[in-house]
């Protein structure tokens, strides 16, 4: 009887716990299902506010509008500096993207005015969207530089980045000498600007027909002007120049001339624009680690108390309906500067 009693309460309890467990299964089931919907949702909604936010950044982007520096280092032309700034800008934007693909674009417009050689660092004024049409005014503000010469060298492009095609003695130049010749370098001169040059004939530039060997001539001489010149450290063979001047003046072809002038020679060893119009490199030239949308916005809106009242930007006329394709074209604007001068847009 009590063997019976007790199977029977085991029978009961084997029950009882099998619709306990049964029970759990199913809700953790539920929990799990619902964990799981939650989780798509999530994601849906991360998902969606990505889009959102890299469609706002798109947005962002073409509507800035201005003119800015950055900080251009040694080694890449400044057409290629300006792509790679072009690029991080399309990439962070994912732009072209699939949502843009499917439509027609608005136009990227952003450029570069007054060329700094591959070699020479500093500052490189950049123009965005309407600032574009801005870079022609920088031109002809002022620039500043501080290069860096070396006596008793010659090269045919007139840096260090040439051959040598002449080698003098140098030993007699004193601090003196040099200090007392600058005088005749500044204010407004005329000045031969280098074979090595963006300068122009039958619509190639010189420096590209001096590369494949042609016979080039040397352009006439030109009026320039240089407010300021000064010598900041003498260590023979090198001399360090503080040169602020006018559009189209060209550093190598100072350093030459005062080299023939010493009775030696002389050529550019570096090269460091310190200054555009009102940009300078400590304070106003983006490094490449700041090139993001938003420090650029903020960078524009500090820049604009920069720029003369007459070059404030007006507000934006409403687009069209339509929208025009994203172009990413070279369009040379100005072609009879000097390489320290050119206009390059993208």
């Amino acid at each position: 009887m009590a063997d019976s009693q007790a199977a029977a309460v085991s029978s009961s309890t084997l029950k009882i716990d099998t619709v306990s467990i049964s029970e759990t299964a199913e809700t953790a089931s539920a929990m799990a299902v619902t964990s799981v919907a939650a989780a798509i949702a999530a994601a849906a909604r991360t998902g969606s506010e990505a889009r959102v936010s890299k469609a706002a950044l798109a947005a962002k982007l073409l509507s800035l509008s201005g003119v800015f520096a950055v900080r251009k280092p040694k080694g890449p032309t400044s057409a290629e500096l300006l792509n790679r700034l072009k690029e991080k800008l399309l990439a962070e934007a994912e732009m072209p993207s699939p949502e843009w693909t499917k439509r027609k674009k608005q136009t990227l417009k952003i450029g570069h005015g007054g060329t700094l050689d591959s070699a020479a660092q500093g500052v490189l004024v950049v123009g965005i969207g309407r600032g574009t049409k801005m870079l022609t005014s920088m031109l002809s503000g002022s620039k500043r530089y501080i290069a860096i010469g070396e006596l008793g060298k010659a090269t045919d492009t007139l840096d260090s980045t040439g051959k040598v095609t002449e080698e003098k003695p140098y030993d007699k130049i004193t601090q003196e000498h040099i200090e007392g010749i600058l005088q005749k370098f500044t204010g407004n001169i005329m000045q031969v600007p280098p074979l090595y040059s963006a300068l122009k004939k039958d619509g190639q530039r010189l420096s590209t027909l001096m590369k494949r060997g042609e016979v080039v001539e040397a352009k006439p001489a030109r009026p320039v002007t240089v407010y300021s010149i000064s010598l900041q450290k003498f260590q023979p063979p090198f001399f360090t120049l503080d040169v602020e001047c006018g559009g189209g003046f060209y550093i190598r072809s100072l350093v030459s001339d005062i080299g023939r002038e010493l009775s030696s020679c002389a050529s550019v060893l570096e090269l460091t624009r310190t200054k555009q119009g009102p940009f300078t490199l400590e304070e106003h030239a983006l490094p490449e680690d700041k090139w993001t949308i938003d420090d650029i916005a903020q960078c524009l809106e500090h820049c604009s108390s920069l720029l003369p009242a007459e070059l404030a930007l007006k507000k934006s006329k409403p687009e069209g309906s339509h929208e025009q394709v994203l172009s990413c074209e070279y369009i040379t604007l100005n072609e009879t500067k000097g390489e320290d001068d050119g206009i390059k847009t993208l």
